[in-house]
Order: C-alpha cells, then structure tokens, then sequence
C-alpha cells in the first residue's frame, strides 16, 4: 500500500443492506450449471457447448472458452515468474505484514517510557501515521473502515511526540473526533494503561489483573493457560507493568483528547459481567495493599516465567504487543536497557521495521508480525498448482528452509497435551514455544507436493487409496527426490512428525484451535481487562477445514478422526451456506476454505451443503466476475459476503467453486477478473486487509495473499481445464 492510497469504494453503512442486485435462489447448484455433468464450455447459463459448424469454424461459446483459458495461461505464467523472483536466498518467502498505526505508535510510546526514543526513528514513523490518517481525521484499524477511536488516540500522541502542533489542522480535526467519540475514557483498555504508564491516566481507572494469576494451577478456572497463546503472554508481562504503576513523563499532557465520561450503568449483579467488575473493585483495593511475600513471590515468578518464553530472536511470540509489554515489565522489574534478554529484544525488533521511501523522507512502519513459513508453504503450494516440479531449485531450496524450521521442542500446548510428541511448525521466523496446526497442515501439504503427492482436494478424490502410486509420503518423478534424496527422507520424517502433532491437538469436540486444544473459556471473555479481541482460541471451521485437507490428502478420509470433523464443519455451517473466517476475512475465507477440504474428504458435490456453499457464493459473486468481503462482517452483517472486489478473496472463492466444478460459467467468470485485474509484473493491486487477528478489532493485510492464492487458483483452473502451463 502506498503512502497516498486511494480511499476504498463507498460500502453500506450499519444500517443499509449493500446495493448489489439480488439473485433469486435455485432449489439446486445445477440451476446455475454447477455440476459434473454440466457442459464443459458455456459462454451464459443457458448456452450449450456446440462442435464447430460445417465449415470447421469455432462456434462463438467455444471461442470465448479458449480466450479466458488462454488469458489464465497466460496469467499463470506471469504471476509463477512474479512470485519465483520473490524467494529468498534462503529459500523463504516472506511478504510484507501491514497492520495499524498503533504498532507504530506503540512502539514510540515504549522508547519514551523506556527513555531511548530518537528524533530522527520519531520523525520517520510520524511520516507512516500521518500518511494513513483519513479525511475526517481520524484513522483506522483497517484500509478504508471507520473511525477507530483507540487508534486515533495512539496516532494523535504519537504525532505530539513527534512535535506535531495542538492547533494544526490535521490534529485538530483528530483531537475533535476524540472528543465527539467520548475521549480517552470510552478508548480501549490497552490505550488507557499506555496513558497511566506515561503520566497521563490514572491507573486507579484501568481494570485490575494481579501478578498472582501466575501462581493458580492450570486446573483452576481463569489460570493463565486458559488465555490463547497471544492474550496469555501480553497478559502476563502487564500483570507486572499494572502492579507496579508506573508513571513515567509523557512531555506534555493531552488534556485536549479528555472529556468527562458519562456516569457508567453497572451490570447485573447476578451476570458474568456484573460479578466481574465487583471483582474488580475488590482488586483494586487489593493492589493498595497486597500481601507482601505473596506478591513478591508472584512477581518474581511472572518475570521468570516471561524470561523462559523468549525466542531466539529476542521476540515473545513473534508478535508486537507481548514484546513490548515484556520489555516494559522486565525493565521495571530491574533488568538494565543493556542486560542480554533486553539487549536480544532490540536485536529482533529491528527485523520488524519496513522503510519507505516517501517523497516528505524516509517512513518507518513496524510489522506486527512476520509469517515467513506461512508465506513459504502457500507458495510451494501455488507453485505446485502452476506446474513447478518438486525438483525445481526454488522448491528444493523452499523444502530444506521448511525442514530447518521444523518446531521440536514442547511449548505451552504441551500444558493441554503433555504426553504428545513435539513436532509441527511455527507462523514466524522464531517461535518455538507457540506452533499452530494451521500452519503445519499447510507446510504438511506444501511438503508432500515436493515429493509428488498431494492433489486430493484439487481433484475431488480424496477417499482412502483414492492417490495411487507411492504411499502417505512415497516419491514420483521430477520431485525433490530427484534432486537430493536425503533431503526428500527429512522431508518425509518432518512431515509425519507434524501430522501426528497436529492430529493430537485436535480439541475434545473433534476439530482444531490454532494453537492450543480445548482453549475454550469462554468466561476469559467477560473480564473488564479484556475488551481487545479475542481472548481464547476455541476451534474454528478454516483450522479445521486445513486439517481435513490435509488428512484427505494422506487417504485418511474414512478415518474416525477425519469424519469426525468432517461432521463438525457440516453442524457448523451458516445459516445461508458459508462457513465463518476465523483468520481470514470472512465467510468468503471460511467458504473457500472449507469446500475442498469436505470434497477432498469424499463429502459429494452433489450433497446439500456442497450445494448451498455454491449457491452462497454465486449470490454474492458480484457482476464484474470477482468477490470481495469487508472487515465489517464481522460486526455487520449487512456486510457479509460484500466490500470491494479483491484478488485473494476472489481466488478464495475460486477454490471452492473448482473442487466442485471447474468448467462453469462462475469459474470462467471469476477466472477472467483475476486476468483483467493482474498487474504487468505479473502480481495484483489489493491495498485491502483481507487478514483476520482478532474478528471485528484486529486485522491484517498479508501483502502475499494477493499473488500466491490468485497464482493457485489459476494454476488450478488451468490444469483442470486441460491446458497447459509452459
């Protein structure tokens, strides 16, 4: 995304449905030509494929056929040789990770506190901040949404630090904004302990999580185990920061961002929420007073506890918030700015910094996160889909990195799951002690296309023995053991011991969290501290779906464990036909993702929630051929299925309509904007976020996602489709 991005289109506000003509709904997917019985080539609906006419001449629906084939050809080509340019030395993919300005801002915030902030780091970020304000000046969580009163609290001091003045009228409008939003005391939580920590709130009026929570053992209800992976580590670094309040000076106060808060209506008392924020009163009386040794126990080891959890690289977690609370909470607890873990901190966040080149300077934003072997396996997948063999260089560099990545150590899953074996892999560069299931079922299946295996939801056949040739992790010509057989035995070794890891996370109910089995208590939701987003990690249909994917893939269709998820995701489609995006956005990402993981594990095309997926996503195709979904689905449902047209979410829904049905209208219709939108260098323009972090507070834009999932769904196309890549 440029410094000077355009504004997204006009979309329907909260209370209007979105204007795009309604569809009528078929009694089934064949009314729409989505079968496998459906006629190769049609140009409408209702147009049959005809041979040519007596003088040899290409009827005018077959012509039309072989010039959208011949585009995606042709697309293909360009985006594999895009995308190839990309890797790294290494053998790694990684693009961009965009996020919000409060990663910007918070990261000055830290240096201030912390007493290291710099002039010339200062003025380079306050350049990004500046370049995303919006018109009415406030900014976003996201390209083109709505006001976001936390964030442009955080902007608007980021900008004071950076010697912006009170009166100018970029920060005038901004501070007005805050005003008519309520001020600093309607702004999130995490906004008004950043203020107390600076000088400029109270910590009296931030809602209390003691250092003791530490100690309670993972049986007991709330202990820190019961929090996802990102929400525990933050959660434990700032047990430390609240208790011991600091205040440190801001340089100025912001007495023009505050106004007074309406008196606040208390929740019944006999309501989770109401219990909570009585508790919470009690806390705070408690942090006046605490039992000494206790707290000095608890403290002593929340800090151990955040010490042990470092990663190589010096991050927590590989994300942006627990690193620096953990810095902050360290620091505080007496470890000078040049003590190794600290020193090992700076070290890492210095890979975190994209530079840009702006024509006001240099501009400095931060990454909230790096997702390099999610990138790496979605490219190995998409450069498989495209025609690259396994014994091609950039795939046999790709393969050793993965290897080299393989997590096998015990990490906080381990909590939950203590007799399973380590194995899996990480989002990150470093983050050993938090593997996920989503990545490794991907990495499993970008793995097993370098040795020849691995097409089950491409092609639909996903029943056991349905593959052939050699076994779960066999090999077949012009694959990486080609090229270096003791490479492809890691290969196989790595990936069974992921399959196994990742299979034993699976949840009590049958299907899979991101991070940690049976993280779903729920009860972590109602306490005053976390109002930030997601707090537990409960199974979702897209983890889930990957892992059905991946489990097809290995001709474990007919086994108990597959089936069972495969009957989860059945109970918990939508109403209308999609399924949810947890990490993605939104129904589309549930959608595409969870349709050929169902076809793959033998589900039938024909069968009713095959056909009300399809039906779903041609009543939201939109009329230029492409699909588009706004972050604000999910808070609104007037949005669902609606938002500006982008490349990854049509490629999303592309993946579904393939496993289906690769020769109809709708795929040819969507295989053609894909075409006519792709840039000359062979990626596409998608300034739009389309990643998910927390659902309805934290998004992503995953500047990959534009190139590797539009690359797999051509590459898909034309393979199905009978033509060949050269």
């Amino acid at each position: 995304m440029s410094l000077t991005s355009d504004p997204s289109p006009a979309a329907p506000s909260a209370q209007e449905t979105p204007k795009r003509p309604a569809i009528p709904v078929p009694a089934t997917a064949e009314a729409y030509g989505i079968s496998r019985s459906s006629p190769p080539l049609t140009e409408e609906a209702a147009a049959p494929t005809s041979p040519p006419d007596a003088s040899g001449a290409v009827t005018a629906p077959v012509a039309a056929h072989l010039a959208v084939t011949a585009s995606a050809q042709v697309a293909t080509q360009r985006a594999r040789d895009h995308l190839l340019a990309l890797q790294a030395d290494e053998g790694w993919w990684k693009g961009n990770l965009e996020t919000n300005v409060t990663m910007d801002a918070e990261d000055l915030f830290m240096k201030q506190f912390l007493g290291i902030r710099g002039a010339e780091e200062t003025e380079q970020t306050a350049r990004w901040i500046r370049s995303q304000q919006q018109p009415d000046g406030s900014w976003a969580t996201f390209y083109g949404g709505p006001a976001d009163l936390s964030t442009t609290v955080e902007a608007y001091i980021a900008l004071r630090l950076a010697g912006d003045a009170v009166d100018a009228p970029h920060m005038a409008r901004a501070a007005e904004l805050v005003r008519e939003q309520g001020g600093i005391a309607a702004s999130r939580v995490f906004t008004r302990i950043w203020l107390a920590a600076l000088g400029q709130w109270s910590w009296d009026d931030v809602p209390v999580i003691p250092p003791e929570l530490i100690l309670a053992p993972s049986w007991l209800p709330l202990n820190v185990y019961d929090f996802a992976c990102w929400a525990r580590q933050t959660i434990v670094a700032l047990t430390i920061v609240g208790s011991l309040r600091p205040a440190h000076d801001l340089g100025f106060d912001i007495d023009e961002l505050k106004v007074a808060a309406p008196p606040r209506k208390r929740a019944p008392l006999r309501s989770w929420e109401g219990a909570f924020e009585r508790l919470d009163k009690l806390l705070h009386r408690y942090e006046r007073r605490p039992i000494k040794l206790l707290r000095s126990l608890a403290l002593r080891r929340a800090a151990e506890w955040v010490v042990a959890r470092q990663e190589a690289d010096g991050c927590w977690g590989g994300i942006q918030p627990p690193w620096v609370y953990s810095v902050m909470a360290l620091h505080l607890m007496g470890y000078p700015l040049n003590h190794p873990v600290i020193a090992a901190a700076f070290r890492g966040m210095d890979r975190y910094v994209i530079r840009r080149d702006t024509p006001e300077g240099p501009a400095r934003q931060i990454e909230a996160c790096q997702s390099p072997v999610w990138d790496t396996a979605l490219a190995v997948v998409a450069l498989s889909d495209a025609g690259v063999p396994g014994n091609h260089p950039a795939m046999v560099k790709a393969g050793r990195w993965l290897v080299d990545e393989e997590v096998r150590v015990a990490g906080d899953w381990a909590v939950r799951r203590p007799e399973l074996a380590p194995g899996g892999w990480a989002f990150e560069f470093d983050n050993d002690f938090y593997p996920d299931v989503d990545d490794t079922a991907e990495v499993v299946l970008a793995l097993r296309r370098l040795l020849g295996d691995g097409h089950a939801s491409v092609t639909g056949a996903g029943r056991a023995g349905s593959h052939g040739g050699a076994g779960a992790f066999g090999s077949r010509p012009n694959t990486v053991e080609d090229a270096d057989p003791a490479l492809a035995a890691a290969i196989r070794a790595a990936a069974a011991r992921g399959v196994d890891w990742s299979v034993g996370m699976r949840s009590s109910n049958g299907a899979w969290g991101a991070f940690d089995a049976d993280n779903v208590q729920m009860l972590a939701m109602k306490i005053p501290f976390c109002d930030f987003g997601e707090v537990v990690d409960p199974p979702s249909a897209d983890v889930t779906a990957h892992l059905v994917e991946m489990l097809a893939d290995l001709g474990r269709s007919d086994h108990p464990i597959t089936q069972r998820a495969v009957q989860w995701l059945l109970d918990n489609q939508e109403p209308g036909g999609s399924w949810f995006g947890r990490w993605g956005v939104n129904h589309v990402y549930g959608t595409g993702a969870v349709v050929p993981a169902l076809i793959g594990a033998g589900v039938p095309t024909d069968h009713p929630a095959i056909t009300a997926s399809v039906r779903w996503l041609l009543e939201h195709q939109a009329p230029e051929g492409g699909w588009g979904e706004d972050l604000r689905s999910y808070t609104d449902p007037a949005w669902i299925g609606r938002g500006a047209l982008t490349a990854s979410q049509t490629a999303w829904a592309l993946l579904a309509l393939l496993a289906v049905d690769p020769h109809s209208l709708a795929v040819k219709r969507g295989v053609r904007w894909l075409c006519e939108t792709q840039r000359p260098d062979g990626t596409w323009d998608e300034p739009h976020f389309t990643g998910t972090g927390f659902p309805g507070d934290f998004s992503l834009n995953y500047n990959l996602y534009r190139l590797v999932f539009p690359l797999t769904a051509l590459g898909r196309y034309v393979s199905l489709t009978g033509v060949t890549t050269p």
